[in-house]
């Protein structure tokens, strides 16, 4: 796994129950979730550049404890499957004081032409880093 995240519980972020709410967590896994697909080639300039992007086709997060306003937090982040068009992957997120696991989300998103909208092959270079990633995380 890599770090894909590091950050704070803001107070602004706490909900009526007295700890970080949902939307939070969605929003962490997000930026965790655009800092891999950096690190396998799809960054920025790459979606720019080709005309292409990533679409989420599914998520399933589980909430293991609760973290509340001035925690540190940090993502961890793997992937665990690629196909020609398709990626899943997986993050779980620590409190940094305890490092336990208060959270894992896990994605399958979709490699997408963004002028087509339609999906499309990743090209070599990016499912050659993915693969690897995903074999060395495993």
């Amino acid at each position: 796994m890599i770090e894909t995240y590091r950050g704070v519980v803001y107070p602004s972020q706490i909900d009526h129950m007295n700890h970080m709410n949902v939307q939070w967590y969605a929003s962490k896994f997000d930026e965790a979730t655009w800092h891999l697909f950096s690190a396998v080639g799809i960054t920025s300039t790459y979606i720019r550049d080709n005309d292409r992007g990533m679409a989420a086709l599914e998520q399933i997060t589980k909430y293991k404890s609760e973290v509340s306003a001035g925690d540190l937090l940090f993502v961890k982040s793997q992937i665990l499957e690629v196909k020609e068009k398709t990626l899943r992957l997986i993050h779980r997120m620590y409190d940094a004081e305890t490092r336990s696991e208060v959270a894992s989300s896990e994605l399958l998103g979709v490699h997408l032409d963004r002028i087509k909208r339609q999906s499309c092959i990743f090209p070599s270079g990016i499912l050659k880093k993915c693969k690897n990633l995903a074999v060395q995380s495993l």
